[in-house]
């Protein structure tokens, strides 16, 4: 305790000056490293004590402190917190969280690129693939050929039409690489004979012309007919495939009521097949062997004997319309919908462009549409002006069709049109207003497509 209670305590000012000087203290010699440092650090502290007013004043008075938000308190409380499981545990699943999170934004910009990527590839695939040096190539790779198929090569046919008939038989990959194949290779078309042929399934161009051109592989006696063709193209491969005069076999179809047929023509009643015959037959056997065909079609689908000619009627009519047979059955509903004397709309109007061309005599002009002029030719055939089915058939159905004129698939539909002519993809739809949409889609298609046969 001090011995003069009244003296006021000295401050740190004055004790410094009431010390010894440097080097006298007595807890350090000159030169002590701890005298030396105790000299900055008193330096250091020109704070005064509480009280001290020497020290006060003459001072600038220090700022309030600033408003700190309560939310900061917090934070800065728990980032001072203990280290305790539980807080491992909430940041790890902080950390969890943002990653996931971080993982879900990459997706997102991810799944736009991949979005944009395919809009650009499936609307510019032919122009990155010319680009790019990417094109899919045209022809079947050498050494897949398989199974055996048939066609026919009928007279004045060029090598395009000849690209097109392997094409749909599946022996070429595409409907121009035998074409192509003949332009690049100088190859000799004088060489290529009509008749029929044995070749396979996914051959190369080159070898499909090495079939074509070897006689060995041609069929003696035999005539193919596929499904959809008219009497005028059938008449013509019958004559090739039996080597008979064109003359013979024309006269031979004049004549329907000589086969037990009660119409004015045999279209449609030369039934798709292939045929062999025995050397030496002739045109007359040739043409009731067909049509003996077609009445065992009709039979084996239960169609009855007074039905026979609107069925095949029918039948044709989904031959000419459809583009695959998965289509057949829908495109038959949507004739009998029209047909239907009870629906206003359509006042029985079947309105098929098939039926118009035929009477029109434009089945072979490669488009599939109709002009003002055709729809307004008044002939048995035009089903624009005439309610009902047409006078006859327009070209001779298979087996599916014929089944698909006798079932048709129930649905409401009373109109169709393939939108895309390459595919063959078509809607089918139920009002006015909705097949204008679809419409809409096959003009679109066509704009863009001048040579696909619209």
């Amino acid at each position: 305790m001090p011995e003069n209670p009244t003296e006021p305590p000295l401050s740190r000012r004055a004790a410094r000056a009431a010390r010894p000087p440097q080097g006298t203290a007595d807890d350090g010699q000159p030169g002590d490293p701890r005298a030396d440092a105790a000299e900055p650090r008193d330096q250091r502290s020109d704070a005064a004590e509480p009280g001290d007013q020497r020290a006060d004043a003459g001072r600038p008075v220090p700022p309030a402190p600033a408003q700190v938000p309560i939310e900061a308190l917090f934070e800065e409380q728990e980032r001072n917190a203990p280290v305790t499981a539980a807080r491992i545990d909430k940041d790890r699943r902080k950390s969890r969280v943002a990653a996931w999170t971080v993982f879900a934004v990459i997706i997102a910009l991810l799944g736009g690129l991949a979005a944009g990527g395919f809009w650009v590839w499936s609307t510019y695939e032919d122009q990155i693939r010319a680009v790019m040096g990417w094109e899919e190539p045209k022809d079947f790779e050498p050494g897949l050929a398989e199974g055996e198929v048939t066609i026919t090569v009928v007279s004045n046919e060029t090598g395009a039409d000849i690209s097109q008939t392997l094409f749909d038989a599946g022996v070429t990959k595409t409907s121009d690489a035998f074409y192509d194949y003949l332009i690049s290779s100088g190859a000799d078309t004088n060489k290529l004979d009509v008749g029929v042929f044995s070749l396979q399934e996914k051959m190369t161009s080159e070898a499909a012309y090495e079939a074509l051109v070897d006689p060995a592989n041609k069929q003696q006696n035999t005539v193919q007919l596929r499904e959809g063709l008219t009497v005028d193209q059938s008449v013509e491969r019958i004559a090739e495939g039996v080597g008979v005069p064109l003359e013979d076999v024309e006269a031979a179809v004049a004549d329907p009521g000589a086969y037990g047929v009660d119409e004015q023509s045999l279209e449609g009643w030369l039934f798709p097949a292939t045929y062999t015959f025995d050397p030496g037959v002739t045109a007359t056997d040739v043409v009731q062997r067909m049509v003996d065909r077609a009445v065992e079609a009709l039979d084996e689908a239960g169609v009855p004997e007074d039905r026979r000619a609107e069925i095949l009627t029918i039948a044709s009519i989904i031959e000419r319309e459809a583009r695959f047979e998965k289509d057949f059955f829908k495109v038959s509903r949507v004739i009998q919908n029209r047909l239907d004397p009870g629906n206003s709309e359509t006042a029985g109007l079947l309105q098929m462009d098939s039926t118009v061309k035929y009477g029109y005599g434009t089945t072979h002009d490669g488009s599939v549409s109709t002009t003002p002029e055709q729809r307004a030719d008044d002939n048995g055939w035009n089903t624009y002006l005439h309610p009902g089915l047409p006078v006859g058939p327009i070209a001779n159905p298979g087996a599916t069709a014929i089944e698909a004129a006798m079932n048709p698939e129930d649905g409401p539909w009373l109109y169709f049109v393939t939108v895309d002519l390459s595919t063959g993809e078509t809607e089918f739809t139920s009002t006015y207003a909705e097949h204008q949409e679809a419409v809409e889609k096959w003009q679109a298609w066509c704009a863009d497509n001048p040579d696909g046969g619209c």
